[in-house]
């Protein structure tokens, strides 16, 4: 507790035995905007990062590395009192921890903020203490659990322009523990992956970090001719409007050793050389696939005939791809229609080819960082031998934070309207069920006015004429266009978060809790169609690398993920969709190999259902757990350290309503337990061991009295606590079994020593009779 840490305060870790009432904003006399946010700037300027309100955690960005991560501090925030140590990150996974081992129950820790306000950074640090707190005996689970987020990561994440290491993707990470504690593996659940970054950025963002760190690695290991990759211009995916990408690639060190980081962390986890071997072909043949051009063939007869002029690129990602090259020409130059039995076979135009070459890539990306986290969780998965009811989980969303760009496009719809779910679940949780309860147990608490987003969410999720219901419609129509689109959002959107710019054909205007934002909607019918044509998922399953066939024979899940494979699949049947290959209907299987109609699923799924499927799913998995907030909070745009911006901030604890977090933290019960399940656990602090008391009204009375209380409530059927006292009651409950154990540890050893003494005596008896 008293080792110095050299930081520019040399008190941070002496502080530790000093609780400041400045750690939480419930402490506060008086109570506004100013007061809060005077309160924040003061703490981070002293780089304290960390604030409590009431159970929640506000997390400032410091923009900067603190030395308050280290194994020392992992010691100080184990299972001791919240206010024995300053606020900290690990203070709230220690709570969570702690109240799973007591409680038997799954935790949730949720991680929200605006894109750049630290989440990832925060979800890591979890992670780290978690996995320190679960100390297994089994350190290389402990290694794998720790190299699970940077894989993930290099493949989900890129640079945006407003953060470096933005998540592309949403991440649910659940640590899976034994009733006693210790960590027995872990699983990971990925959504709505960003796809169409692979084959285009906007301007100063670049594509996924892998690509970077592949580039630099195969350079260095002097590989590129091997993997078919140009040393001087950078293919067509990566390139951008700097022309410099080549040059960082070649001069920057961070991109070599991110790549042999990552080869650490496949080796760490458990992948094989073959598999990585594998990821990488495919990897390379997706940039190679950017590079293949077309042109317009014009013959008497039509005019929309397209091929492809120069055939390096083509042959680069076929041999990459490991499929044949004219194959894989044909069908991006053309495809193939079924109609009334008859294969009629059509050209493709010159633009129709490129979107299929990029819808290929997409799909490749997609389908390959999906088979990454499928095979992550093979390989964290429990024993077999543990039972698995017994076991518990601490869940962690680290999910893409709410953006406002120059240009906002279909992405950041879906992200927003995530990021709308989030913020209803935490009101829900924070203020709604709260207020609920203190109405139906007849306990006269103030109501906390609160700003409810469900009209918004309403707007979006509603079927039949929510917002994304009329996108899938609109998208079913051939004809439609952006124009038709936008002009149907305004026809039936008639409320006051949804607006039109005059003067702005393609633009719509969305009022969402953080903020307004303005959406772009070119290209959103046809992003969220997300075709992949038949013609091309054939090719790809007559590939001779076992991973890409397996990519695109497993069928897709609700959420748009490859569902985990279970079977091998057999040469034979390798270009036959899932349900003939069982050999169960009889067909022409020329006809069936040409077209797989099942698998590109003409009653095809949108972008828009995965997005309201992966929703549900992500909710589902929250719900089961006791929730744990982080509030992280952006300082300033310019990711500059000790800055803080007033109006910022400001802005920010507005729509997350920290206010009246406050508010509700000062005056409500945020721990809410039914008299049995209060008397079951706590009957030890007022009650002898060898009694049963019943889950009475007057039991409660008694043991809450007993342990000193203040500012409790009961109401009909449930004990009403402040955020506080669960901490304390805990502490009295450890100490009161702390004494038990000692007085059983010393009846113990006297009932041995007098078992002893007998046994001794009994045998210089028995000695005795035998001399005799």
């Amino acid at each position: 507790r008293h080792e110095r840490v050299h930081t520019r305060r040399p008190d941070h870790v002496d502080r530790a035995d000093k609780y400041s009432l400045d750690d939480d904003l419930v402490n506060l006399e008086v109570l506004n905007e100013d007061t809060i946010i005077h309160q924040l700037q003061k703490r981070y300027v002293d780089l304290q990062i960390y604030t409590y309100v009431g159970d929640i955690l506000i997390a400032l960005n410091p923009f900067q590395n603190l030395s308050i991560y280290s194994p020392q501090f992992s010691k100080l925030y184990h299972g001791v009192k919240r206010s024995s140590n300053p606020p900290h990150i690990f203070a709230s996974a220690d709570a969570a921890y702690q109240s799973m081992v007591t409680f038997s129950k799954d935790q949730c820790i949720i991680i929200s903020g605006e894109s750049g306000a630290g989440k990832t950074e925060s979800a890591h640090l979890i992670v780290q203490h978690l996995t320190f707190l679960g100390k297994a005996n089994n350190r290389a689970l402990r290694e794998k659990i720790l190299q699970v987020n940077p894989l993930v990561e290099a493949f989900g994440n890129a640079c945006t322009a407003i953060n470096d290491n933005s998540s592309r993707f949403g991440k649910y990470l659940e640590m899976m523990f034994t009733p006693t504690g210790a960590v027995i593996g872990a699983k990971i659940s990925e959504y709505l992956l960003e796809k169409s970054r692979v084959i285009k950025q906007a301007v100063g963002e670049k594509n996924f970090h892998i690509f970077y760190y592949i580039y630099a690695g195969l350079y260095h290991q002097k590989k590129l001719s091997e993997y078919r990759l140009p040393d001087k211009k950078p293919p067509r995916y990566i390139d951008n409007e700097t022309g410099r990408v080549m040059h960082d690639i070649v001069t920057k060190d961070a991109y070599g050793r991110q790549f042999e980081a990552i080869q650490h962390c496949f080796r760490i986890i458990g992948f094989t050389d073959e598999e990585v071997y594998s990821v990488y072909r495919i990897l390379t043949g997706i940039l190679n696939t950017g590079n293949i051009e077309f042109a317009a063939i014009s013959s008497q007869h039509q005019t929309d005939k397209s091929e492809v002029p120069n055939p390096e690129a083509l042959d680069n990602a076929a041999a990459l791809l490991s499929i044949g090259s004219e194959e894989l020409q044909e069908a991006l130059t053309s495809h193939c229609v079924v109609t009334r039995g008859e294969t009629i076979i059509r050209t493709n135009t010159v633009d129709k080819a490129a979107d299929v070459r990029d819808a290929m890539s997409k799909a490749l990306y997609g389908r390959l960082f999906s088979w990454i986290v499928n095979r992550i969780n093979t390989l964290l998965q429990p024993d077999k031998n543990i039972n698995a009811e017994s076991r518990m989980n601490v869940g962690i969303l680290d999910i893409f934070g709410f953006e406002n760009f120059a240009r906002n496009s279909f992405e950041q719809l879906c992200i927003n309207i995530a990021n709308e779910q989030i913020q209803f679940y935490f009101n829900q949780h924070i203020f709604a069920l709260e207020q609920m309860e203190y109405q139906s147990e007849g306990i006269d608490a103030t109501t906390v006015e609160y700003e409810d987003n469900r009209p918004l969410l309403d707007m979006f999720l509603q079927k039949p004429m929510g917002l994304l219901s009329l996108l899938d419609e609109e998208s079913r129509f051939p004809q439609a266009t952006d124009l038709t689109l936008v002009d149907k959002f305004e026809d039936n959107l008639r409320c006051k978060y949804f607006w039109r710019p005059k003067g702005m054909e393609l633009s719509f205007g969305i009022q969402h809790y953080a903020g307004k934002v303005l959406y772009d909607a070119s290209a959103f019918l046809e992003k969220n169609r997300d075709t992949l044509p038949a013609d091309v998922v054939v090719v790809l399953r007559t590939s001779e690398n076992k991973l890409l066939q397996q990519l695109f024979s497993s069928p897709l899940t609700k959420t748009g993920n490859l569902a985990q494979a279970r079977a091998r699949v057999t040469a034979a049947s390798r270009s036959l969709p899932p349900q003939l290959s069982a050999g169960r209907i009889k067909v022409d299987t020329m006809e069936v190999m040409r077209h797989p109609e099942e698998t590109t699923n003409m009653k095809r799924q949108t972008m828009a259902s995965y997005f309201r499927y992966s929703l549900m799913d992500l909710l589902s998995k929250m719900v089961v757990g006791q929730p744990h907030f982080i509030r992280c909070i952006k300082p300033n745009d310019d990711r500059e350290a000790l800055m803080f911006s007033h109006e910022r901030v400001l802005l920010q604890l507005r729509y997350t309503g920290i206010l009246e977090t406050v508010k509700i933290r000062q005056k409500g019960y945020s721990h809410r337990i039914l008299f049995e399940e209060f008397v079951k656990r706590y009957y030890y602090l007022a009650f002898k061991a060898h009694e049963t008391p019943l889950g009475s009204r007057e039991n409660c009375l008694a043991i809450l009295e007993k342990s000193k209380l203040d500012n409790w409530i009961l109401g009909k059927t449930k004990v009403f606590l402040k955020y506080y006292h669960i901490e304390q009651l805990n502490l009295f409950l450890r100490e009161v079994i702390g004494r038990v154990v000692v007085m059983q540890a010393y009846i113990k050893g006297w009932l041995g020593a007098r078992r002893y003494k007998k046994v001794k005596d009994k045998r210089e008896n028995s000695a005795i009779t035998i001399q005799s």
